[in-house]
C-alpha cells in the first residue's frame, strides 16, 4: 500500500502546462499526501556582472527569486483544486536543489517532467533528470505526456537471473512498488525480464561451444527464476515476460505491446566515468519509453549530495 505523506513536483518557469504538478496532485488525491511545488531559478548573467559588488549581486538574486516566488504562488498555490506548498530557490545545479529540498522536507516522492536527450550531450552536460536518477535517495517519477487511465498497466522491470543480493532485494522492492501502483490505478502489474544473448566472441573462439544449448540454458534459468519470483507476489505467469536482448530494448518493447501507463525500474546510482561512457540501464530505459518511469533506489542508498 502506498503511504506517501509529501510529494514534490518540480515545476517549470513560465509554462502553462505542468505535467509533473498535475501528476503529483493526481497521486496526492489517491493517497492523501501533501503536495509541494519547487521552482529552481538561476541566471548566469548575474554572477558575470563584475561591475557590481557581491552585496549588489545578492540583492539582484533576491529580487529575481522574490519575483519568481510571487508568480509561482499565484500560479500554483491552489492548482487543479488542490492546495500546494510553493518554494523557489536559486541554484545553478537544479538537481542539487531538488535533492536537498527532498531530504530536508522528508519528501516521499519526487515528480519531474522529462524529455528525450541527445546521447552526446549527456556525456558533456548531464541533464537534471539523469542526475536525479543517480543521486536522489527519494523515488523519482519522471513523467511524459501520458494519461493514467483506470484499469491501466504497470510494468516492473526486474532482473530475476541475478545472483547479487542487492539486486535481488531491489527486484523485490520494484515488484512491491509496482503492485501498489497497479492497485492504486485499479490495474494490472506485469513483470518484464531480459536475458543476454550468447556472446559472439565465445561462439567464434571456442569451436566446440554449443551456442544454442547455452542460450537455452540461460533462458530456462531466467524462466524458472521468474516463476519463483512471481509466485511470491501472486502474479500470474501470463503477466510475466522473459525475453532475449538488452534490458532497455526488451522493457521498451514489452511496455509498448502492453500500452503501459508506468514502468517501475531500479537504479543503483552509477556515477563518474562509468556513468559517462557506459550509462545506466535505467537511463537507457527512460529514453526508450513513451510512458512514465518510476525509478527507485535500493534500501540503504546514500546520496552523494549532502
Amino acid at each position: 500500500m502506498i503511504t506517501y505523506n509529501r510529494i514534490l513536483a518540480v515545476v517549470q518557469p513560465d509554462k502553462s502546462e505542468q505535467p509533473a504538478l498535475s501528476r503529483a496532485i493526481e497521486i496526492a488525491k489517491k493517497t492523501g499526501a501533501e503536495v509541494h511545488a519547487l521552482l529552481v531559478v538561476y541566471d548566469f548573467s548575474y554572477d558575470m556582472t563584475t561591475m557590481l559588488t557581491r552585496a549588489e549581486r545578492e540583492a539582484m538574486r533576491k529580487a529575481v527569486t522574490n519575483d519568481r516566488k510571487q508568480w509561482a504562488e499565484n500560479t500554483f498555490s491552489h492548482y487543479d483544486g488542490c492546495p500546494v506548498k510553493v518554494s523557489v530557490v536559486w541554484n545553478d545545479k537544479r538537481y542539487e536543489a531538488i535533492i536537498r529540498y527532498a531530504v530536508e522536507q522528508n519528501i516521499d516522492l519526487v515528480v519531474k517532467s522529462t524529455r528525450q536527450h541527445h546521447e552526446l550531450s549527456t556525456i558533456i552536460f548531464t541533464p537534471t533528470d539523469w542526475n536525479l536518477l543517480r543521486k536522489c535517495p527519494t523515488p523519482v517519477l519522471l513523467v511524459k505526456d501520458h494519461v493514467w487511465p483506470e484499469n491501466g498497466t504497470v510494468v516492473a522491470a526486474v532482473n530475476v537471473g541475478t545472483e547479487d543480493k542487492e539486486h535481488a532485494e531491489l527486484n523485490n522492492k520494484i515488484t512491491v512498488v509496482a503492485t501498489d501502483y497497479a492497485n492504486m490505478l485499479s490495474g494490472q502489474v506485469h513483470l518484464a525480464n531480459a536475458y543476454p544473448s550468447t556472446p559472439l566472441n565465445i561462439a567464434i573462439e571456442i569451436p566446440d561451444f554449443n551456442a544454442q544449448s547455452y542460450q537455452n540454458s540461460v533462458r530456462d534459468h531466467h524462466l524458472k527464476e521468474m516463476e519463483v519470483h512471481s509466485a511470491k507476489y501472486g502474479i500470474g505467469i501470463a503477466n510475466c515476460h522473459v525475453v532475449e536482448g538488452l534490458p532497455e530494448k526488451a522493457v521498451s518493447r514489452i511496455s509498448e505491446q502492453l500500452n503501459a501507463e508506468l514502468v517501475v525500474i531500479g537504479t543503483v546510482g552509477r556515477t563518474g566515468l562509468s556513468a559517462a561512457f557506459i550509462g545506466n540501464t535505467a537511463e537507457h530505459v527512460l529514453d526508450s519509453l513513451n510512458c512514465d518511469v518510476l525509478a527507485i533506489k535500493p534500501d540503504g542508498f546514500v546520496s552523494p549530495i549532502s
